[in-house]
């Protein structure tokens, strides 16, 4: 244990460089903010640029160090060249006491790399999650597991990630289960009186039929993988005339040139750049049915009793799996296809998937992480509560 209890402030920097961890932070960041024991700092390194300051302005969140690094068609040697000189300058200047990292980007794991060359602490927030495969998600679960390596506190969500860490050989002392901070982002956002920015959307979700979203976005799927899901979506939207496809199109070219060319001038087909985030939540409480390869919508999606279909081969978050809110079905045209023309035409089938039931968390996580960095700084006393969730075998 480090620090002194006798220290009345407690400076935590958070790192993080995408939306994603921007969504997953806020919560975290306002809960340093209103404890009076914690000053929370905030540096980003933007290795997505708009999509990240969608969510910096929803929570209203001002970096105190903004790294800029994102340029178009990046490589994943670019993004950690420019992380990790920038980083270094950062944490020279700053001097926190301990710097949070969330998830499983290059930016998690520089973050991290850094704060260890700096011989500062390091809490790793949504920590424990794996695939057990190298290369799926990638860079992600490398990077998860590379983070676990240099962290010193580890901020599991769920059971079953805290047992991944235990079986890496990591002190259970040191990881706190805290349910995830996606819920807290979550419920902070869902609210169905709302209305939307853009009258195009108001105007899709009163319309009538059913709203399907579909998303798809990771490395690993770029290229074929795209294309096969893009077909199965535009064969479901020609064979259900009740159906509307709202495709939240990535802003990179290597996914946006490949969505567009197949589906531009469909029917029914809405094609958008990502919208903002409270938006994307209320419209994923609308939808009839999500198709991704997202990790956040796996979380988010079982507290709304939306069912997803989950385009990849393996899934770092089997809670909901094994709850039966998310069915993994890769980026095969057919397969895809054929099931979610399973949950268009199967009530039961459908009911299964869509009875609400989240393993993920309570709206309390950056309330936990707070209170487990106090106590592991001597703060307070007695080790916090954890989130406790009845696991799914």
């Amino acid at each position: 244990m480090s620090g002194s209890e006798h220290r009345v402030t407690l400076k935590v920097m958070a790192v993080f460089g995408t939306r994603p961890e921007a969504i997953k932070m806020a919560p975290v960041i306002r809960a340093l903010a209103e404890h009076p024991a914690t000053e929370p700092v905030v540096a980003v390194t933007a290795q997505h640029r708009e999509l990240l300051d969608q969510v910096l302005d929803h929570f209203g969140i001002r970096p105190d160090y903004d790294l800029d690094i994102m340029r178009e068609r990046q490589t994943l040697s670019h993004i950690a060249r420019r992380a990790l000189a920038g980083l270094d300058e950062v944490l020279a200047e700053a001097r926190p006491d301990v710097v949070l990292v969330h998830g499983d980007t290059l930016t998690t794991f520089i973050g991290a790399l850094i704060a260890f060359f700096h011989r500062l602490p390091v809490g790793h927030v949504e920590a424990g999650l794996r695939t057990f495969r190298k290369y799926e998600p990638f860079p992600e679960e490398m990077c998860r597991k590379l983070t676990a390596a240099v962290a010193d506190l580890h901020f599991a969500p769920t059971p079953a990630a805290r047992r991944n860490l235990e079986a890496e050989g990591i002190d259970g002392a040191a990881i706190f289960v805290t349910g995830n901070t996606a819920i807290d982002a979550l419920l902070l956002a869902v609210d169905r009186r709302r209305p939307f920015s853009d009258p195009r959307l108001e105007e899709l979700v009163r319309s009538p039929g059913r709203l399907v979203i579909a998303e798809i976005h990771r490395r690993e799927n770029w290229g074929e993988h795209v294309r096969q899901v893009c077909l199965a979506m535009r064969d479901l939207v020609r064979r259900h005339e009740d159906v509307r496809l709202l495709f939240s199109v990535h802003p990179n070219p290597v996914v946006e040139d490949v969505v567009r060319e197949v589906l531009t001038g469909e029917d029914r087909v809405y094609l958008m750049r990502p919208v903002e985030y409270p938006e994307w939540a209320n419209l994923m409480d609308r939808a009839y049915l999500i198709i991704s390869d997202s990790g956040g919508v796996q979380e988010e999606a079982p507290s709304l009793g939306t069912p997803v279909l989950l385009a990849r081969r393996v899934t770092e978050r089997p809670e909901a799996v094994r709850a039966g809110t998310v069915r993994v079905v890769g980026t095969d045209r057919e397969r895809v296809r054929e099931a979610a023309e399973l949950l268009l035409t199967s009530e039961e089938a459908y009911r299964a998937m869509a009875t609400a039931r989240n393993p993920y968390g309570d709206g309390r996580a950056a309330r936990r992480i707070v209170d487990a960095l106090l106590f592991h700084f001597g703060i307070t006393r007695g080790r916090p509560e954890e989130y406790a969730v009845q696991d799914i075998p």
